[in-house]
């Protein structure tokens, strides 16, 4: 038996099926039924979430409503609710916060705590991951639940998090270690995505046991970097620092419902994407120096332009640049699926030097610190900008599930 080098101190939070599980609990008639979420009522459009019942039936995130009606009949397909999902998020982390703080949000529906000194006994954290199951199901229903996982690490209990789905808890100690992994593929391993997976194979590398048995020099060959070995010490059940990463863009993206595909509708949903991503710019302090957008075309073909300037936070001077894109757009007569804008080359404000030559930058600085204090007070029809006026209407956009939007900001 091993030392005890390693005692419990992470406590993973992982939400089954969140965005169908969220579903079932506010429409109680869906509980118990296979649903399927998607972005758009559309019979070309993918499944985002699937419910328990639905994933039985081999229905999974990609799955086109179309399979999916093959696969699982009697399926409920339902249009998305982001907004909802949002709020039910940030009341789960409430509940939450009842029974231990809530360390980090990673995601939408995952969140860790860190287990103080004097909660790392078994029995303790029994109690508390017993306690959180009770407040949830007090706050909501049966039909929103979540996986517990615990371990040496935050990486670790995300693992055990995912082993005892659904409505699960499971303890990885440091005497569990490697063997209670070796059952799982490589591909449920938190870090190895499909390329990477290939790049594994390639190397030999076909099991968890076989990644356990890899070096650290080995995997930080096969990784190209640092990553293979902070993977070589997670597995181990080391602590691991996070890496501080700067923000290098911000965009939004939306797949257009079909009475949004025109090109006069879509150029309207592309200036309110921009002007989304402009107010989420200037509240983080920083600029941006290029601005990319992306078009998904009716056919199938698509299109991308980048355009690059002096570093701006600038609503109007966003909205041009959008505009001269759009006129210079491939097949501008072709209908548009789906669009996306992403400002890059981000800039720390208060460490840019701007033009000494220039005072429309003031003049336009309060201009949208104004702008933007009216839109997150009174609501997005308060002030905007007359370009995405027809777009007010245009519906959810799409939630990325690693970035839990701020509710003022995304209802802009």
């Amino acid at each position: 038996m091993k030392n005890d080098l390693n005692p419990l101190s992470a406590l993973f939070i992982d939400f089954d099926a969140y965005f169908a599980s969220v579903e079932q609990h506010f429409e109680p008639s869906l509980r118990g039924r296979p649903v399927g979420v998607v972005p758009v009522m559309a019979e070309s459009s993918c499944c985002i979430a699937a419910s328990y019942e639905a994933k039985g039936m081999g229905v999974k995130t990609g799955t086109r409503v179309s399979e999916a009606r093959e696969m699982c009949p009697g399926i409920v397909i339902v249009a998305a609710r982001p907004e909802l999902y949002v709020r039910t998020h940030h009341k789960v982390v409430e509940v939450v916060e009842r029974c231990i703080h809530v360390e980090g949000v990673l995601s939408i529906d995952e969140m860790w705590a860190w287990l103080p000194y004097n909660w790392r006994s078994e029995e303790k954290i029994s109690e508390v991951a017993a306690a959180i199951k009770v407040e949830l199901l007090g706050e909501f229903s049966s039909a929103l639940t979540c996986s517990i996982g615990v371990a040496p690490n935050r990486w670790l209990a995300k693992m055990a998090s995912k082993m005892r789905k659904p409505d699960g808890y499971m303890v990885i100690r440091d005497d569990d270690l490697p063997e209670v992994l070796y059952s799982e593929d490589l591909s449920e391993v938190h870090g190895v995505g499909r390329s990477m997976k290939v790049r594994l194979h390639a190397a030999g590398v076909h099991t968890v046991e076989d990644l356990y048995g890899c070096s650290r020099q080995r995997l930080h060959t096969i990784w190209g970097s640092l990553e293979g070995d902070r993977l070589y010490l997670q597995l181990r059940g080391e602590c691991v620092p996070d890496v501080v990463r700067e923000k290098r863009s911000i965009g939004h993206s939306h797949i257009l419902p079909p009475q949004k595909r025109r090109p006069v509708d879509a150029e309207a949903v592309l200036h309110k994407l921009t002007q989304k991503a402009g107010v989420r710019l200037r509240s983080y302090g920083m600029l941006a120096e290029a601005l990319v957008v992306d078009v998904g075309y009716l056919n199938g073909e698509g299109w991308r332009q980048e355009v690059r300037f002096d570093a701006s936070s600038d609503a109007l001077f966003f909205a041009k640049m959008v505009s001269q894109i759009w006129g210079g757009r491939s097949l501008p007569q072709q209908p548009v699926r789906q669009l996306g804008v992403t400002l890059m080359r981000l800039v720390e404000k208060d460490n840019f030097t701007p033009s000494l030559f220039s005072a429309e930058d003031s003049r336009r600085d309060a201009l949208n610190v104004v702008m933007d204090g009216l839109q997150l007070r009174y609501g997005k029809q308060a002030m905007h900008l007359g370009c995405d006026h027809a777009a007010l209407d245009s519906g959810n956009m799409r939630i990325a599930f690693t970035h839990i939007p701020d509710l003022d900001i995304e209802n802009y």
